[in-house]
């Protein structure tokens, strides 16, 4: 019987010892990412050493959710503003506030659709036949706000506010012009990038909207080290390859 608690006792020991020593396993850092990101910050990710966990939405709507309280470690988003609303409020940390890439606004329709050279209120409306322009929202969607500049910029914007099928993120807009449930949609030229179900009919002049720059920024310690990562050579060269301009 002693025998049998002498070896108990040691079994717990070494129990004891080996938690003590062994290494506590590291948690993934939280992301927060505009959806227009998707396909970039994964492959990202993927060469970041250390885990990631992603979740993309509109920028808006992860913007409010982090003020709310959301465990996020970084965030990337497609707007300076939001940015600064965060930034105002005290939720970033000092000195990690950077821009990672920039954008193009593109008019995208199916393969079919034919080309718009000098777009105005009359010649978008008639080549919806009907049907809607897919924009983000453009009060709380960056792609939406760019598209509400622009179509301000040509005159059109009144006009077509009747014509507009606002979405939640320009994912889900660029979805609705790859399912043909909008006949046009006004996208991200990296959006155009990733859905081959869709080609480009109109490049928007950049001077018709502000400069489409990608902020991204630490929420907590954790987030730091791939907030830095984005704007090294390998995350650069993946933005890139993803249509994301510098």
């Amino acid at each position: 019987m002693a025998d049998n608690i002498d070896m108990r006792c040691l079994i717990t020991l070494f129990l004891s010892l080996y938690c003590f020593v062994a290494p506590a396993q590291a948690e993934s850092a939280s992301v927060f990412a505009a959806a227009s990101l998707r396909g970039a910050l994964n492959e990202i990710a993927d060469s970041y050493p250390e885990d990631i966990t992603l979740s993309f939405a509109g920028s808006g709507t992860l913007a409010r959710q982090v003020a709310a309280g959301a465990p996020a470690d970084a965030i990337v988003l497609a707007h300076r503003d939001w940015a600064t609303w965060l930034d105002t409020r005290g939720l970033i940390l000092t000195d990690t506030l950077v821009e990672v890439a920039g954008g193009q606004l593109v008019l995208v329709g199916p393969p079919d659709a034919a080309d718009i050279t000098a777009p105005d209120a009359a010649t978008l409306i008639g080549a919806l036949k009907g049907g809607r322009l897919a924009i983000g929202q453009h009060e709380a969607v960056p792609a939406g706000a760019y598209a509400h500049e622009w179509l301000q910029h040509i005159g059109a914007w009144d006009t077509m506010t009747p014509y507009l099928a606002e979405t939640d993120n320009v994912r889900a807009a660029l979805a609705l012009v790859a399912m043909r449930a909008a006949p046009l949609g006004v996208v991200y030229a990296s959006d155009a990038v990733a859905e081959p179900r869709i080609r480009i009919v109109y490049t928007i002049p950049p001077d018709t909207h502000a400069a489409i720059r990608y902020p991204a920024a630490a929420l907590t310690e954790a987030g730091r080290g791939f907030v830095a990562y984005l704007s090294t050579p390998e995350a650069t060269a993946i933005f890139a390859k993803h249509g994301f301009a510098q």
